[in-house]
């Protein structure tokens, strides 16, 4: 089975799970991670109807934007203060910020380039040393302090589950669901009517993310490899 047929089957498994958590399948944006294929894997997946794409390189980001501008590229790696001025240009959402210089400069550069810049606040739910993010209890005031950056637009809160569990991952995304309401209940109301994302969830457990609110799923395993198995 190639690429193209596994993203339609992927996507058609979150709508079905979307649907029997009581959510609507255009709830759930499925994003294919697509940092272990080149140019001609991205064409497979856009001819399955792939239209979302997520990189954690600059430099794979800047390539693939650079081949196929007509869809959107997420940037979900850790942010590197001196790589900002190339990722700012390609990504449509950056889901992994975490600093507050960060977050001042990707303002600063997508102002010089004339947008605003869509992105989400890395949370570190799970408390664990390997995984980067803000602590829970300082979303509120992070998030309000990105939130008075000019050129920036915090859209939501992103997260990592630890693996090999699911229980762990549904504690860790009902963590994030939390965190994201008692931010939401500080905002002002138009920093909280944008403030509507949250992406959690891989390839081993998404169903469980999005039965616990995700409204973004990163999938890149169960579409671009050919032996994965959860």
């Amino acid at each position: 089975m190639g690429i193209e047929q596994r993203y339609r089957d992927v996507r058609q498994e979150v709508a079905e799970t979307a649907a029997a958590c009581g959510r609507a399948a255009g709830d759930v944006a499925l994003i294919a991670v697509s940092k272990t294929v080149g140019l001609e894997g991205v064409q497979e997946a856009i001819e399955g109807g792939c239209t979302v794409f997520g990189e954690n390189r600059p430099d794979q980001i800047m390539e693939k934007y650079a081949a196929f501008p007509e869809v959107q590229w997420h940037f979900i790696g850790n942010i590197q203060s001196r790589r900002i001025r190339d990722i700012v240009p390609c990504a449509t959402m950056i889901h992994s910020l975490n600093h507050l210089d960060h977050a001042e400069k990707i303002g600063r550069v997508a102002k010089g380039l004339g947008k605003v810049q869509d992105v989400l606040v890395e949370v570190n739910v799970s408390g664990e040393e390997s995984k980067s993010g803000i602590a829970p209890a300082d979303a509120v005031e992070f998030v309000q302090r990105c939130c008075s950056i000019e050129g920036l637009r915090v859209r939501g809160l992103m997260t990592m589950a630890p693996q090999g569990s699911r229980e762990a991952a549904r504690q860790t995304f009902r963590g994030l669901a939390r965190v994201a309401d008692e931010v939401r209940a500080q905002l002002t109301p138009p920093e909280a009517v944008a403030f509507d994302q949250l992406s959690m969830g891989m390839s081993e457990d998404w169903p469980v993310a999005i039965a616990e609110g995700a409204t973004m799923v990163r999938i890149g395993r169960a579409i671009f490899s050919d032996n994965f198995t959860e």
